[in-house]
């Protein structure tokens, strides 16, 4: 093989693309906080940056209204990502903390921390070992937009902001019910999440600061400082519903799409998927796959299982799936009318403002200020509802000929019904053989 012919070798010193790329990011966030905090000898405070490299690691804001849900979501992800769970009642219990003492000290006299006090906390507890080799989550702060400044201005940047959201009635009739197991922190419902244990059930208090008048005045506190919140995080804000099972939300907040999770976090997939996505093309079905493939066989799916929806699409990805050995042994399809499907999904809206999802005959606004200002999805239109649904129907006879075992379930129901006929499925034996 001459000069000619031979491939093109980067050395092995010189970066690859990517690699180069999450070098001059964080070149450019040293800089940054270089120019934050001006140390007066700037080596070490170089080389302790370096150190503390953790790019890789959760850095999580959970935010929503008193009663959304917020601080079981967040218990969930630390447990589930192994970081470390940050809100106002365990920052200021820190030991061995003057700054933390001192806020202590001012909560138990003012029932409320300046703001200025509660962001030097969290640079004082962001700066330890377990935050930054495991990551963070962020219970409930910022609050406000001076909070949001101020934790700008030091320099700390969340990877997602995941807000959560829900009718006030509801939230307000959560709250009534609240209750909380001292010893573990665990957050528990008269109605909707009562433990099992008695001996739980006995010890668990009722919260201060649940009756109805009370929360609705810090409902109202939320609606006037979100709206300043927002607007900082545009690119990686993710609102929802919290008005859905707990399980429900945690699923949506932990399994986003494979494909725009692969885009966001730069993975080694994410290069190849971004031209197809800023174009608004289909993603070609071998790089899907090896994406999928990628994320099978990690540790949880092996152990745990797996849950997919909406693929395969047609019948070339479930053959791919096939030969792969990636076997479902269970398959599910859920049949709606066509004039069903077109009334849920074109009477969508969504508020530009808060990020509430309304449905004009199941779920209207509840005000006509907030009517005049929703928007509707482009691919909510009748027409795109309907050049997807005539691809579906084409797919969707060979995919049931090839799944001959799958359980079809009538999806123009009451969504708990759906979800029994569901779990009827999936608890009666395994079949011998998989699909």
């Amino acid at each position: 093989m001459d000069a000619t012919t031979a491939p093109h070798r980067i050395p092995p010193e010189m970066p690859q693309y990517g690699e180069a790329n999450h070098i001059f990011e964080m070149m450019q966030n040293m800089l940054q906080q270089l120019l934050i905090h001006q140390p007066e000898d700037p080596v070490p405070f170089m080389i302790n940056y370096f150190q503390q490299d953790n790019d890789n690691v959760p850095k999580i804001m959970i935010l929503g209204p008193p009663a959304s849900g917020k601080t079981t979501i967040a218990m969930w992800l630390c447990k589930h990502l192994k970081s470390v769970l940050l809100c106002l009642e365990n920052l200021m219990t820190k030991k061995y903390s003057s700054l933390a003492e001192r806020a202590r000290k001012r909560y138990q006299k003012m029932k409320s921390l300046p703001g200025s006090l509660l962001v030097k906390l969290i640079e004082e507890r962001l700066g330890e070992d377990d935050c930054v080799q495991r990551g963070w989550i962020l219970d409930g702060i910022p609050e406000t937009r001076e909070q949001v400044l101020m934790i700008q201005a030091l320099g700390i940047t969340p990877r997602h902001v995941i807000v959560l959201s829900a009718p006030d009635t509801v939230l307000i009739e959560r709250n009534l019910g609240k209750r909380v197991d001292p010893h573990t922190g665990e957050i528990y419902h008269t109605t909707f999440d009562w433990p099992p244990e008695f001996e739980i059930q006995n010890r668990l208090i009722v919260p201060e600061g649940i009756s109805e008048q009370e929360t609705a005045q810090k409902l109202m506190a939320y609606h006037r400082n979100i709206v300043s919140v927002l607007p900082s995080y545009p690119k990686i804000l993710k609102v929802i519903s919290a008005d859905q099972p707990c399980v429900d939300v945690f699923y949506q907040v932990c399994c986003g799409r494979l494909l725009k999770e692969a885009v966001a976090d730069k993975s080694k997939f994410g290069e190849v998927i971004q031209p197809f996505f800023e174009k608004d093309l289909a993603v070609p079905d071998g790089i899907i796959m090896k994406v999928l493939g990628d994320r099978l066989t990690q540790h949880d799916c092996i152990q745990k299982g797996w849950v997919m929806y909406g693929f395969p699409r047609d019948l070339d990805q479930a053959h791919m799936l096939n030969t792969l050995e990636y076997k479902p042994n269970r398959v599910f399809f859920l049949n709606v009318p066509l004039d069903s499907i077109i009334e849920r999904l074109t009477l969508r809206r969504i508020d530009p403002v808060t990020g509430e999802r309304y449905h004009l005959m199941y779920k209207p606004p509840p005000t006509m200020e907030i009517q005049a200002r929703l928007l509707e999805n482009p691919k909510d239109t009748e027409e795109q509802v309907k050049l997807k649904m005539d691809l579906f129907y084409r797919n969707s006879a060979e995919l049931e000929a090839f799944y001959k075992q799958a359980i079809t379930i009538n999806g123009d129901q009451d969504p708990y019904t759906v979800f029994e006929y569901i779990e009827t499925g999936i608890i009666n034996p395994l079949p011998q053989k998989v699909f």
